[in-house]
């Protein structure tokens, strides 16, 4: 019995701006399927990029941004979005004509706005959002399943040429994403009510929790139950990367965040009166949407 043989590589060098748990991840994919010839990557921080050439995520990871990015055929920005833009700046000049450089960014209008300017005459910029992760972050926290059967959000820019953008698709979906198309500010209204404002009241949760606690606080967290439990991952993420996406999305936050006070205000005053029917309704119909996500296998 012969093994299968691995398919062309998509790309001949791969280049990775950033090796935190989503630039490992990728990388680890990209080497373990043959997705690209040669994967490298680099990181302002000679720490960080010590522990992943210690660790073999990558075949060579760099603190020369431009070095990196030299000869690549697809570049992929993995810093916080605030970097965005600074990243791209750094790394156009060593951009070979024909490239593609997309990023992760949970952001998009903030961040087309910040990389456009830089993106070189002949490179193609295709922004994209991998919607997966964990609470754990640098380049020890990436695997290679991470995006398995979960979604990546493409968001082409008008102008930009097809071909790159079906290449990048076929990417992530030979890294295990199911693939979308959105507008950027779509994008940004969306993840704003999937992903943002559940992240804003994971913090304030735990935060109000270990105000209150005082002195009560080793008994916080030994009888924490579920519910708080998944609370305190959601809010282990990284301090920076979420500091950056409530600040470039903030429009977007406001909004919702102004919608969810409002049923928060219908809610207290369902307690307050005794309501029972108004919360029955809303507690029946949210169990509906977690039943649906678990058909939809993003449970």
């Amino acid at each position: 019995m012969t093994d299968t043989p691995k398919p062309a590589p998509l790309f001949d060098k791969l280049a990775l701006i950033g090796i935190g748990l989503i630039g490992s991840s990728i990388a680890l994919r990209a080497r373990r399927d043959g997705l690209a010839r040669q994967v490298v990557a680099a990181t302002r921080s000679r720490k960080t990029a010590d522990t992943a050439n210690r660790i073999g995520v990558v075949d060579h990871c760099g603190t020369d941004l431009a070095e990196a990015v030299k000869d690549a055929d697809l570049v992929i920005v993995c810093t916080p979005v605030g970097a965005c833009g600074e990243a791209m700046k750094t790394i156009a000049p060593a951009m070979k004509k024909g490239a593609i450089v997309s990023e992760v960014g949970s952001v998009k209008q903030a961040v087309v706005r910040d990389m456009r300017p830089h993106v070189p005459e002949g490179v193609h910029f295709v922004p994209a959002h991998p919607i997966a992760g964990t609470e754990h972050s640098g380049p020890e926290a990436g695997f290679p399943t991470l995006f398995d059967g979960r979604w990546c959000i493409l968001t082409p820019l008008e102008g930009v040429d097809q071909s790159a953008v079906d290449r990048l698709a076929a990417f992530w979906r030979a890294c295990g994403s199911m693939v979308e198309f959105m507008a950027p500010d779509w994008h940004d209204m969306v993840l704003g009510i999937v992903s943002h404002l559940p992240h804003l009241i994971a913090y304030t949760i735990v935060g109000t929790a270990d105000d209150m606690a005082g002195e009560r606080r080793s008994e916080v967290i030994k009888f924490a139950a579920g519910g708080f439990r998944d609370f305190t991952r959601i809010a282990a993420s990284d301090p920076t990367m979420w500091r950056d996406v409530f600040l470039n999305n903030r429009e977007a936050v406001l909004e919702i965040l102004g919608r969810f006070q409002e049923d928060l205000f219908y809610l207290q005053r369902a307690i307050r009166w005794g309501e029972g029917d108004k919360l029955f309704e809303l507690f029946t119909r949210t169990r509906d949407i977690r039943r649906a996500l678990i058909d939809m296998k993003q449970a």
